[in-house]
């Protein structure tokens, strides 16, 4: 497992289509999944310290997790099959451990709220990361002060208008 961290959201201002990106703590690596409106502004708020009046579906799930003293660990984004990502929710459970499907950006959503530990498996990684070639790296003093100003131009390039809606 390696743990990654949501490094921005991209929106298509021509299309329903949104990006979540993840990057490796540790590392170099990108994890763009595509999500839903819903969940985008979900994760969107969260990050941006927006507390909604009410609570939102997240938050009542995350409500109900404490009503039945179930913890959230961390969120497992354990596979990528036919272009489609699957994830699990890592709970305790009176000294037990759960895992339950969900999916990438729900799970995400959760953890941003819950500040816990968002983790891929190796494979997933291997197979839908992106490391931004070096050239983009060139002439950047510091590559963490940049990191978005490289992706950008790596979004920018995503054709978000042929791919498949929700």
């Amino acid at each position: 497992m390696i743990e990654v961290m949501v490094e921005t959201i991209q929106v298509s201002l021509v299309s329903p289509h949104r990006v979540v990106v993840l990057k490796e703590v540790e590392g170099e690596r990108f994890l763009p999944i595509w999500i839903g409106a819903c969940e985008t502004e979900a994760i969107a708020m969260r990050l941006q310290g927006i507390d909604p009046p009410r609570p939102m579906t997240h938050d009542l799930m995350i409500n109900l997790l404490d009503t039945l003293e179930a913890k959230l660990q961390y969120i497992f984004i354990n596979s990528l099959k036919d272009e489609t990502f699957h994830a699990r929710l890592i709970l305790q459970v009176r000294g037990r451990e759960i895992w339950v499907d969900a999916r990438p950006s729900d799970s995400i959503a959760l953890a941003v709220r819950l500040e816990i530990p968002i983790f891929v498996h190796e494979s997933v990684l291997d197979e839908a990361g992106i490391v931004p070639e070096p050239d983009l790296l060139e002439g950047k003093e510091s590559y963490n002060d940049e990191k978005l100003d490289i992706f950008r131009d790596f979004l920018n390039r995503l054709d978000l208008d042929d791919l498949p809606t929700d």
